[in-house]
C-alpha cells in the first residue's frame, strides 16, 4: 500500500529535522510538508533535508486548514495510508511502523497514538492542566459517543484512504478543533479505531496552545460531541455527517 506521511508545521524548524530522521523511510512512499505561514525557517529546513513536496500557505490559516490541505494533496497523491505526524517532535515518528502494519493488515481503518495509553503522559511533560482537562474531556466523550477511546487529542494518527474519502473534512473548522471533529465524523460512519502507546515528549520547542485558547477548545470539544449525539438521535442534523 502506498503510504505518505503528512506533517502540519508551523514553526518547527528546531524539530523539523530530528523528526525527519526517525520517520521509517523505507515504509513510507512520500512526505508532504504544509507550512501555515511560519515565521521562522520551517521552509528552508524542509527543503535543504528533501522533503518530497512542500506547501506553503502565504497566510496562517489554523490547524484544520492546514490539515485540509494536507489531506488533499495526500489524497491526491494516490495514498492508500495517510499518517498525520506533527513535526514538533512530541511524538515519536518510529511508531509509524506499527500504525501502517494495522491498517495494512486490515484490523483497523484508523490508528491513534495515545499518549494516556503508557500512563505516562505527565512524567513526559505534559502540562497538568492540560491532562486533567483531557482525562475529563474523554470521558465525557466516550459518554456521548459510545466509545471507549484512551484520547481524542492525540495529533498523531493514520488513517486509511476510504476514511479520509467518505467524511466531510471540508466542512469542519479551521482551528484546533478540527481533530475532534474527524474523530466524531469517524465514528458516525462506523470505521474501525485502534490506539497504540506513543510516550509523551514535551519541551520548550515543542508547540503548545496557551491556557485561555485551552478552555475555548475545551468548550468547543464539548459542543461536538453533543452535535454528534444529537445527530445520533436525529434531533438535530449537522451538515458536517452529511455526505458531499
Amino acid at each position: 500500500m502506498r503510504v505518505i506521511v503528512v506533517l502540519p508545521a508551523y514553526n518547527a524548524a528546531e524539530t523539523l529535522i530530528q523528526t525527519y530522521q526517525e520517520i521509517p523511510h523505507d515504509l513510507v512512499d512520500e512526505i508532504i510538508l504544509c507550512d501555515d505561514s511560519s515565521s521562522d525557517h520551517t521552509v528552508a529546513v524542509a527543503r535543504e533535508i528533501g522533503i518530497n513536496k512542500v506547501i506553503t500557505h502565504p497566510v496562517n490559516r489554523g490547524y484544520g486548514a492546514n490539515q485540509k490541505t494536507l489531506y488533499k494533496a495526500a489524497l491526491e497523491s494516490d495514498a492508500d495510508i495517510i499518517i498525520m505526524l506533527h513535526p514538533d517532535y512530541q511524538y515519536n515518528p518510529a511508531l509509524i511502523t506499527s500504525m501502517i502494519s494495522l491498517i495494512e493488515e486490515n484490523v483497523f481503518d484508523v490508528v491513534l497514538g495515545s499518549r494516556i495509553l503508557g500512563g505516562g503522559a505527565v512524567q513526559g511533560g505534559m502540562p497538568r492542566y492540560k491532562y486533567i482537562a483531557n482525562r475529563f474531556l474523554t470521558f465525557l466523550q466516550n459518554l456521548l459517543l459510545g466509545q471507549k477511546l484512551s484520547e481524542y487529542h492525540t495529533g498523531y494518527r493514520a488513517y486509511h484512504r476510504k476514511v479520509l474519502s467518505s467524511i466531510n473534512y471540508d466542512a469542519n473548522s479551521d482551528d484546533f478543533i478540527f481533530d475532534n471533529q474527524v474523530l466524531s465524523q469517524i465514528i458516525y460512519l462506523g470505521f474501525r479505531i485502534g490506539e497504540i502507546s506513543c510516550p509523551a515528549h514535551y519541551d520548550e520547542a515543542s508547540s503548545s496552545i496557551g491556557f485561555l485558547r485551552s478552555v475555548r477548545y475545551g468548550f468547543g470539544v464539548i459542543l461536538v460531541s453533543l452535535q454528534h449525539a444529537m445527530q445520533k438521535l436525529q434531533i438535530k442534523s449537522n451538515k458536517r455527517y452529511l455526505k458531499y
